[in-house]
């Protein structure tokens, strides 16, 4: 490919305010184009990193025996409907209504798609297990898109989704598709770490994510100093350490407390430390149902598991006007005296200290000698604290290293959640019944992997993409007077069949050679005047060039390929 034919330019100054390199270098280099937020345009360089990132995929794909397969991207409503996702999703979601008043969903993902596909095929055990899998847009109506390619209301996903027996096939799968995504971030030049997470709006028990350690990545996890545990903020436990349960308990008591509403007031006031204190948080649920959240003070209510503990698909902080409805104060909130107006949930962090303090319901009115057990009592005792850097793992053997990440892909177990919820979603079995779908689902963001080997993969001049899934294997750079020679050069090359893009421009050689550590194409072929019959070869990533006979350069570069 001659440069001064190639759509799409290097720029100077899109996206240079940018804290991402990935934005500012994908865009400066011309490998994208912001349409509006959220939502790219992928120019030719970027088109053919793209391609080549979704053809190793693929490749790992089919080896495990998957099949590619496309379904429609608008989803008729009324499957989401079955499986109550139209409610559910952890992103806001995209309906369409055509001319004959149906309406569809913009598919943000496909699992009823590939459900409804499936169950009206009427197939039999002896079908089974199968995976199917496709490379298609997904629209999420982000509320904040943000990073470039990180964050997007429209990319291409990679989404499969595997079909079993029963909870044991699937668990063999769930391993070979690890294995494979294994493969796949190794062959494209990613450090990517297997995270248990949160199944969140997909549905199912258990998952893990795939996330790239990086600084500015949005995923927050944990990993135990011995390597032993790797668990996302989500889901991450620890080990509560014991404070003061030597203590004879003290009699309860409500005091005067003019103070503040927060809990550092508390501490202030008081004199006591934070982990004395009880933190109660009131929250209601999408039904309206108010739930009361108490901890530890020097712990943070984990909203996620929260969630879970009381089945709720979402959370919010409740009004002034829930908490008064209690016959209580905001900043003042307390569990005792709240049996049967509010479900209590009680983390089991309130079981390592005893004469706790905290609010009396009852503005300015504090209670001090607070104890479980005696002065109330918890509808439910649960695990909703944040785990947080330097906690003691939950095993009691290493202590939590916090991290933060891109998240590149996932892998979850379903189950039944949809094959039970979608009607029909049956298999025949040996005995002649009917039985539902064991599944399974995985995931691989190809845009936001393609901006992560940008933020693992880059100097100070731009980027420095892996021989893998380079846009091309060799930028050819011609100086004034070796027009002839790079013109053979160039053809021969092609002629090869190896991949090269030569910059055919008549500016100047700082430019040209700026340009190139812009786009970062590994290898990087310079031919002038100066050098006669001699190439300069350089590397992408090294600081010292090599002057090679042409004969040579085509050896190397075969050997390289």
């Amino acid at each position: 490919m001659k440069y001064s034919k190639l759509l799409g330019k290097t720029a100077k100054n899109d996206s240079k305010g940018s804290k991402f390199a990935s934005q500012r270098y994908l865009t400066r280099g011309g490998f994208i184009k912001e349409s509006t937020a959220g939502r790219y345009s992928f120019l030719p360089l970027g088109w053919r990193v793209h391609e080549k990132i979704k053809a190793i995929v693929k490749d790992e794909m089919d080896k495990t025996g998957a099949q590619e397969m496309l379904v429609p991207t608008l989803h008729p409503l009324e499957f989401w409907e079955e499986t109550n996702r139209t409610n559910s999703v952890g992103f806001e979601l995209m309906t369409v209504k055509d001319r004959r008043e149906a309406f569809f969903a913009l598919g943000g993902t496909a699992e009823e798609m590939f459900v409804d596909v499936v169950r009206n095929l009427h197939l039999s055990y002896r079908d089974l297990p199968f995976t199917i899998y496709q490379f298609s847009n997904k629209f999420r109506d982000e509320l904040r898109a943000r990073g470039g390619l990180l964050r997007l209301r429209e990319f291409v996903m990679k989404d499969g989704y595997s079909f079993h027996t029963d909870k044991e096939d699937f668990e063999n799968e769930y391993q070979v598709m690890s294995d494979a995504y294994a493969r796949m971030y190794k062959r494209i030049g990613l450090d990517a770490l297997k995270v248990a997470a949160d199944n969140g709006y997909i549905g199912g028990e258990y998952c893990h994510e795939f996330q790239v350690e990086c600084d500015l990545g949005e995923g927050r996890f944990f990993v135990s100093e011995d390597g032993s545990y790797c668990a996302h903020e989500d889901i991450a436990t620890f080990t509560r350490d014991n404070k003061n349960l030597d203590e004879p308990l003290q009699k309860y008591q409500v005091v005067d407390a003019v103070r503040g509403t927060t809990m550092e007031d508390g501490v202030k006031f008081h004199n006591l430390p934070l982990w004395r204190q009880i933190k109660d948080v009131l929250y209601a649920t999408e039904t309206g149902k108010l739930v009361l959240a108490i901890t530890r003070g020097d712990l943070d209510i984990n909203e996620i598991k929260l969630a879970h503990v009381v089945s709720a698909l979402s959370l919010r902080p409740a009004s002034v006007e829930e908490v008064k409805s209690l016959g209580s104060e905001p900043g003042f909130i307390s569990p005792v005296g709240l049996a049967g107006k509010v479900t209590i949930v009680a983390d089991p962090s309130l079981r390592t200290t005893v004469n706790a303090f905290g609010g009396a319901n009852a503005l300015n009115k504090d209670a001090i000698n607070i104890n479980i057990d005696r002065d109330y009592t918890a509808d439910i005792e649960a695990d909703i604290a944040m785990a947080q850097d330097g906690f003691l793992s939950e095993n009691g053997k290493s202590l939590l290293i916090e991290k933060k990440g891109i998240e590149v892909g996932n892998i979850f177990q379903l189950g039944l959640h949809y094959s039970t919820k979608m009607k029909d979603a049956n298999f025949a079995d040996s005995a002649g019944g009917q039985t539902p779908y064991y599944m399974g689902c995985y995931g691989f963001g190809l845009a936001r992997t393609l901006a992560t080997v940008v933020e693992k993969h880059h100097d100070d001049k731009g980027i420095i993409w892996p021989a893998s899934i380079a846009p091309f294997a060799v930028h050819l750079v011609s100086l004034p007077g070796a027009e002839d020679f790079a013109t053979s050069l160039y053809e021969e090359l092609l002629k090869a069949d190896i991949e090269v893009l030569w910059d055919d421009r008549s500016v100047s050689a700082g430019v040209k050679f700026a340009d190139a550590d812009l786009i970062g194409i590994p290898i990087r072929l310079v031919v002038s005047s100066r050098n006669g019959e001699k190439v300069e070869w350089k590397n992408r990533a090294d600081s010292k060039s090599t002057l090679m006979n042409r004969e040579d350069v085509l050896k190397k570069l075969l050997i390289t390929e």
